[in-house]
């Protein structure tokens, strides 16, 4: 069995959020500022990896009732290791509430989750 290597890390100019926030085209500059219009500072997400945290937390799934608390420390987690998160709310399936099953609507789920991932500005996400 060989070793496995590392990833090799990107360079500040290969993250994806960087195509959408550093570019200095009219397009960047549009993306910059609806970031600034929600609160956050340039410096939070510009040079920065910015980083998913799909949540599907609902008070009406018991069993994702940790996941807001959670998401917070994941969020201070992303900061202390530099980069930026934002937290994505996605389709809550919780067994107990959803009938007849959420059988059914997991697919649902997953197609949500990958366009959230396909077309937002984000270098990695969990």
């Amino acid at each position: 069995m060989s070793p496995t290597r590392p990833a090799a890390r990107k360079t500040l100019d290969q993250l994806r959020s960087q195509r959408w926030f550093a570019n200095e085209e009219i397009r960047g500059f549009a993306h910059r500022q609806r970031m600034q219009q929600q609160g956050f500072a340039r410096e939070s997400f510009l040079g920065r990896p910015c980083i998913g945290i799909l949540n599907t937390w609902s008070e009406l799934s018991p069993c994702h009732a940790h996941l807001r608390e959670r998401a917070e420390s994941v969020k201070r987690g992303i900061l202390q290791a530099g980069g930026f998160p934002f937290e994505l709310p996605a389709m809550s399936l919780g067994e107990v509430m959803v009938k007849p099953t959420t059988m059914i609507y997991r697919n649902f789920l997953a197609m949500e989750a990958e366009e959230l991932l396909r077309s937002l500005p984000l270098d990695a996400w969990c």
